[in-house]
């Protein structure tokens, strides 16, 4: 009986030792695939893929934002498998169709709004959630809000039109992560709570200058901010994120920027 009960408990530590390894594989993953651009915030490891493709291996879960390949290249060939996917919006370097199919799996869910799902192949509809501007479902221990993202009245606005793409706010255990998708400095931006991450895009002239993301994040005060997104199409060159980092800097150090290569891949 004896010998019974101490078989029991090494089969008991010996699964616990295997749960708490497999719950840590995919931040190991990120940590070892992507070194030198990888950066580690409380349980999240970011990954700056591309441009607006970034991917969160969150605790146990990853989360993929944008996926699209750039360039004829396979950017997600050596990243750890999608749990959820959010799509912000229409444009090709938001929405690749190819890439989704390649990088959904069984357990995959994709989280789009509407003009996205309109657009996606019959064989990802089943796996796709539609979520518009103010509306917020549970995953997995994750909360998933969609908020507005869209330009503001002036030469800009025609590029993003309010209600048709999602900016996402992905909560759990009281940590908040803003990914803006493409906007302007707009007051659903400026009235959000209690972020700590926030990723904020500039590049005009679809979205905004460094000066005018510098102004909304001051209003929002998240803990730490990443500018991503923030090649300036079609002639490739790129926002001046120093500028922006000493705004920050100069009016709130209670603010950290964080800056990541997002074109490495490019």
């Amino acid at each position: 009986m004896k010998k019974i009960l101490i078989i029991g408990i090494i089969l008991l530590l010996t699964f616990l030792v295997i749960l708490k390894l497999s719950k840590s594989s995919n931040n190991e993953f990120i940590k070892m695939n992507n070194k030198e651009i990888t950066d580690t915030i409380k349980d999240i490891n970011i990954d700056p893929v591309n441009h607006a493709s970034l991917i969160l291996a969150w605790e146990d879960k990853v989360i993929y934002a944008d996926p699209v390949n750039e360039g004829g290249k396979d950017l997600f060939a050596s990243k750890p498998d999608a749990d959820f996917i959010l799509v912000t919006d229409i444009h090709q370097d938001h929405l690749d169709a190819e890439t989704l199919e390649e990088v959904v799996r069984e357990k995959t869910v994709i989280v789009v709004p509407k003009a996205v799902a309109d657009q996606l192949p019959e064989n990802l509809k089943s796996k796709t959630t539609i979520l518009n501007n103010g509306d917020e479902k549970e995953f997995g221990g994750f909360s998933i809000e969609a908020v507005p993202m869209y330009n503001l009245p002036g030469p800009s606005a025609n590029y993003h039109t309010k209600g048709r793409g999602n900016g996402y706010v992905i909560e759990r255990g009281g940590l908040r992560v803003y990914i803006s998708g493409d906007t302007a400095g707009i007051p659903e931006m400026r009235s959000l709570k209690n972020i700590y991450i926030a990723f904020i895009c500039m590049n005009l002239p679809y979205t905004m200058s460094p000066e005018e993301a510098a102004d909304a994040v001051l209003e929002f005060k998240p803990k730490v901010v990443y500018p991503y997104h923030y090649r300036q199409n079609p002639t490739k060159n790129f926002a001046d994120v120093a500028k922006f980092k000493e705004i920050i800097n100069s009016n709130n150090t209670n603010i950290e920027v964080r800056q990541l290569d997002w074109y490495a891949n490019t």
